[in-house]
């Protein structure tokens, strides 16, 4: 029998209450599966991110379902959602709302407030890379304070509150890069590549007929939040937490004597730990355990570090990457 009740109602043995959640996340991962196919890290890695509160970067070509990912996650997690198609016009009051003069019955004149698609509890910022810097920093202050300022006034945002951005790697014609404060912004930088042959073929079969699949709701936003709250609560061990502190560490312009660091610009900061101790928690939740693991560091160090990091340029003419530095680094660590 289907148990609607909140997790935290039905059990208060920590052990039990994983358990509980891992089924529901399952049911969610489940839910996504069903209508986006072949990206399956990219979803778990998206559901990891908004158990740990965070934000995500999501880097992928035209055509692979980033923004019906997002659409997918809104309905499943029962969160109010909203789309916004960044575009190099697109001003901070086109996202975060602005005032308007307007009469009373009184014939007297007074501003009304009138809120900005950023109040919502899921934002898609599509192609966010295409809006001006002055537009992409007005996510600045929401994305880490919850609230918005306008006129001096205070605007808190909704509860949950994420936001999910898109970028495409390849066309960077009129496009502005994200600057790297916004960048540290996002708990990880989500890849998506092209599906294999299988899969793309079920994506032909399954996207072109009349009974294509939809999603359907298998939590809600109260869910998110209490599943977000127990994440926190989840132990780990000070081996992992030695772990994450040297990885990050190391992930830095000469922070360690390793030579892989000589070829960084600039590294992860402190939030980058900080994301780690989060994510690996949810990782080992939905994978069914109470703690996390040297696994859970190792499976997602590139996604929370990729987009903390800069090779400088003796690293790019050696033929580095990011990916392969990172590599490097766990090698070293681990």
């Amino acid at each position: 029998m289907n148990d609607d009740r909140p997790v935290s109602a039905l059990t208060a043995d920590p052990v039990a209450q994983a358990d509980q959640w891992t089924a529901k996340l399952q049911a969610a991962r489940d839910a996504i599966g069903a209508v986006i196919f072949g990206q399956q890290d990219a979803i778990d890695q998206t559901l990891i991110t908004l158990l740990s509160g965070g934000h995500a970067l999501i880097v992928g070509v035209p055509g692979l379902a980033k923004t019906k990912l997002v659409e997918t996650l809104g309905i499943v997690l029962g969160l109010a959602s909203r789309r916004v198609q960044f575009t190099p016009d697109l001003m901070p009051s086109d996202i975060l709302g602005s005032e308007v003069m307007e009469e009373t019955e009184e014939r007297r004149r007074q501003f009304r407030f009138i809120k900005g698609p950023i109040f919502t509890s899921l934002l898609m910022a599509d192609e966010v890379n295409r809006a001006s810097p002055r537009t992409q920093s007005a996510l600045l202050q929401a994305m880490q304070e919850y609230h918005v300022t306008i006129a001096g006034d205070r605007y808190d945002l909704p509860r949950p509150f994420h936001v999910l951005a898109t970028q495409n790697p390849i066309e960077q014609e009129g496009t502005y890069p994200l600057p790297e404060a916004q960048l540290d912004r996002f708990l990880m930088q989500i890849d998506m590549p092209y599906p294999d042959q299988d899969t793309e073929r079920k994506i032909l079969i399954e996207t072109t007929t009349a009974a294509e699949q939809s999603a359907h709701s298998v939590m809600s936003a109260t869910d998110v939040m209490n599943a977000q709250q127990f994440v926190r609560t989840m132990p780990i061990g000070d081996q992992v937490v030695d772990t994450i502190l040297a990885l990050t560490r190391a992930a830095r312009p000469a922070g360690s004597d390793d030579p892989v660091s000589q070829l960084l610009s600039w590294g992860a900061g402190p939030r980058a730990g900080q994301a780690l101790m989060l994510a690996v928690r949810a990782r080992a939740l939905m994978d069914g355990r109470l703690a996390p693991s040297y696994d859970d560091v190792v499976a997602l160090a590139g996604p929370v570090l990729k987009h903390r990091m800069a090779l400088n340029f003796k690293a790019r003419a050696e033929g580095h990457t990011i990916d392969t530095v990172i590599a490097s680094l766990i090698k070293s660590i681990m």
